[in-house]
């Protein structure tokens, strides 16, 4: 049954419980993280967390939130439409999006598409920067982004609705529950978006064909067996529909559908000094693409993924921790372009870590894969993380990391390559955080060396992938935070800069889409029940050309939005809000040829109860 079909009864259950009264709320006695690999073993490198406080104040899909707080660099086609992302001078199939420690990245494509990405059904979002591969398998080269939901136990009935609207009929609907009693709890989250996404240009013209709607369903429920035994059930459903903006009013009118589903089962085991997990998951991601809306033709692809996972922590004390990890993956790929293929991938790691002392730690890693596509790497990581002094540590990590090629590399009906090998990396970077008071900032520089990068060419009169390239990357990241409260006056601010200089080895050229700069900073006041922010987005120039022709370069730009919220009720249950996105009216282009829009407005109305 699709979203659409289950919207409707999920609404009338909605009504109903909205009329339920609110039982007390008592401290959550237990709260439980299933990306423990993500905590336990990225000490060495630079994480960074946006709570649910930075994920109210943007947009909600993933490209916003990152957009405006990360280093990562974002081309998008269009308001809404497809959006890709380069981390580190990387591509976006070289980017891994985790959700609850599963590798969602599409098996067709190879990426995740940041605009199919509800921010509001997790309950945070994190970026880990650097190589992942040991942990996550394929795509954690430039980094990997985490969606995480956090089970938590405890005497517990909350609930949360947010409505807003926005210019362009831009409309949002989200709705949250939780229950939650000493043995058993449940989250549930709905959220619509929908825009006609019908901006006007600022040179003339209108976006033609923008609309868009999506539907997304998040559950989430646990259950103690007994007190050394948890089951626990994740479910995320994805259903939208994109007309692709018109470059020219004379072309085609074209449409994406595309649904997402994504089922897991874990079962994980305290036992004194072992703690044992155990995932099942069944995920399937399936598209149809209209050439012409007027007819009902489409293309289809569809691909269904059975994952076990099984994983074994052994904790001597609290200051060493080894991880094993063995997992296996079923892919079954179908489609009007690609051939019918099912592909196995088994895999084996093994993870460390170990305070030495109160200043000194080190972490190690290492992974293989075993398949018949295609011949694996044997990878690993390590690093070191040293506190020198109270306000300075010191973090070094290395690692080699891969991305596997996808069923379009592969079995493309028109190209595909079965004897492609995965790209490879070698990796090292080099970080220092300062803490000073209420000042927080991170200054990391890192080197990555890819082989065998995948791409398209032409060969005679038809494109195939082949492992082509060699691409070296060097940069620098910063981060900053500073929080301050006086008496009833709170005040924060962060930002962000990211250097990359990501050049083909052959041509000795920068990449493209790939900036050499990028900035974003923020501004946060709050006084009792009033708050206000401003937030900037500075993106230098990107090459559109791989010779690097200026003339078809994209400009640099500055974008910036702000926002106010006042707080209603005793107890802080009502926040009405309105924001300004992009106030300076700038116009700009991420992508050659697909305006973003200029100033827009929306107001939102948050009820907890």
């Amino acid at each position: 049954m699709t979203l659409k079909k289950l919207f409707l009864p999920l609404l009338l259950l909605l009504c109903q419980t909205l009329l339920a009264q609110q039982d007390a709320v008592v401290q959550l006695k237990e709260v439980i993280i299933t990306d423990t690999q993500l905590h336990n073993f990225s000490g060495t490198q630079s994480v960074q967390q946006l709570n649910d406080s930075v994920i109210n104040k943007n947009a909600a899909s993933l490209t916003s939130l990152l957009n405006y707080n990360s280093v990562i660099y974002f081309k998008e086609n269009g308001l809404g439409m497809v959006s890709s992302p380069s981390f580190r001078g990387t591509t976006a199939q070289q980017t891994a999006v985790i959700w609850n420690g599963i590798n969602i990245n599409s098996q067709l494509n190879g990426q995740t598409d940041f605009n199919t990405v509800t921010t509001r059904d997790f309950n945070s979002v994190t970026v880990r920067a650097g190589g992942g591969s040991v942990i996550y398998g394929s795509s954690a080269i430039g980094g990997s982004i985490h969606l995480d939901n956090r089970v938590a136990f405890g005497q517990r009935f909350t609930n949360e609705l947010r409505v807003n609207y926005g210019s362009f009929n831009t409309q949002g609907y989200h709705y949250s529950t939780n229950i939650a009693s000493d043995k058993f709890s449940a989250s549930v989250s709905v959220t619509r978006n929908s825009s006609d996404n019908d901006y006007d240009y600022a040179n003339g013209g209108t976006n033609l064909n923008g609309q868009y709607y999506n539907t997304s369903l998040n559950a989430v429920v646990a259950y103690k067996v007994d007190e050394k035994n948890r089951l626990t059930f994740y479910s995320y459903l994805f259903d939208g529909e994109r007309h692709f903006s018109l470059i020219f009013p004379s072309e085609v009118k074209t449409k994406y559908r595309d649904s997402n589903t994504r089922n897991m089962l874990e079962w994980a085991g305290l036992y004194g000094k072992f703690t044992s997990k155990f995932k099942a998951a069944f995920l399937q991601e399936q598209y149809k693409y209209y050439q012409n809306i007027e007819s009902p033709g489409f293309t289809y692809g569809r691909v269904e993924s059975l994952i076990a996972k099984y994983d074994l922590l052994f904790k001597a004390g609290e200051k060493f921790k080894i991880n094993t990890v063995f997992d296996f993956m079923q892919n079954k790929g179908f489609g009007s372009d690609i051939i019918n293929k099912t592909r196995h991938i088994g895999g084996a790691s093994i993870l460390a870590t170990h305070n030495l002392t109160d200043r000194f730690m080190y972490e190690a890693g290492l992974r293989k894969e075993v398949t018949s596509n295609y011949e694996s790497p044997l990878l690993y990581s390590a690093g070191i993380k040293y506190k020198a002094t109270g306000f300075y540590t010191l973090k070094l990590n290395t690692s080699k990391n891969f991305r596997i090629p996808t069923f379009n590399d592969l079995y493309w009906m028109d190209g595909g390559n079965a004897d492609l090998m995965p790209e490879t990396s070698w990796q090292a970077e080099l970080g220092n955080a300062f803490t000073f008071g209420n000042l927080n900032f991170t200054l990391t520089g890192y080197y990555i060396k890819l082989n065998d990068m995948l791409r398209w060419v032409p060969t005679g009169s038809v494109w195939r992938p082949m492992n082509t390239d060699k691409v070296t990357t060097s940069g620098a990241e910063l981060l900053v935070a500073y929080k301050k409260a006086f008496g009833r006056h709170n005040f924060e601010v962060n930002g962000t800069y990211g250097y990359t200089d990501s050049k083909d080895e052959t041509t000795n050229k920068q990449l493209i889409y790939v900036p050499h700069h990028k900035a974003t900073g923020g501004v946060s006041y709050g006084f009792n029940k009033f708050s206000a922010y401003a937030q900037l987005l500075y993106n230098g120039e990107v090459f559109t050309r791989s010779d690097n022709d200026s003339r078809y370069n994209i400009e640099s730009y500055t974008t910036a939005n702000a926002g106010v919220a006042y707080n209603f009720g005793k107890t802080n249950t009502y926040t009405l809000g309105a924001q300004v996105l992009n106030f300076a009216n700038k116009d700009y282009v991420s992508v050659d040829s697909r305006p973003l829009p200029g100033r827009n407005y929306n107001m939102y109305l948050t009820i907890k109860f």
